[in-house]
């Protein structure tokens, strides 16, 4: 399965980077943008599995693209990337719903290592979660099924032994 990432961040060098060494892993595909608010224009949940943003932008902070993005497309994996380590800035991320928040810096190869497993994991969750909303759906659907056919039975046999109380 071929993971599409949209990696978002106004470093252009830091966008090329991370594109060959996920890329280079064989099973992602890669989309960059330097613009966050350009992003949010666009029906990413038809187009990415994942995104992955840093948090200090000029048009517009990570967090702000994280607030939009649950406002338009819902449950998409968000992963913050970026070189900011305030704690507020953690806690404001995961209270908004980020999956992750992943600082960079530090041996490039093991940071990208780090990314590479949490985007699969954030995936593997997500898909995990849309499974099991759907199998309850389906056991509820049952279950109203089984609660109407049910009511229908009641009906049924009390009607049955009203008829059979009266010519006794």
């Amino acid at each position: 399965m071929t993971v599409s990432v949209l990696y978002v961040d106004d470093e252009p060098d830091l966008l090329e980077l991370a594109q060959i060494f996920l890329e280079q892993q064989g099973d992602f595909h890669v989309g960059v943008s330097t613009s966050a608010a350009d992003m949010l224009r666009l029906p990413l949940n038809l187009t990415y599995d994942v995104i992955v943003s840093d948090y200090q932008m000029p048009d517009m902070d990570g967090l702000a693209f994280l607030k939009g993005v649950r406002e338009r497309f819902g449950d998409m994996p968000f992963i913050l990337f970026t070189g900011r380590g305030r704690e507020e800035v953690v806690i404001e991320a995961l209270n908004n719903g980020a999956d992750f928040y992943i600082q960079k810096g530090g041996d490039p190869v093991a940071q990208f290592a780090e990314l590479t497993n949490k985007i699969r994991y954030a995936v593997s969750r997500r898909k995990a979660e849309r499974e099991l909303c759907k199998i309850n759906d389906e056991i509820k659907a049952a279950y109203d099924q089984i609660t109407a056919s049910e009511e229908e039975l009641r009906g049924q046999f009390g009607s049955w032994s009203g008829a059979r109380t009266v010519s006794a």
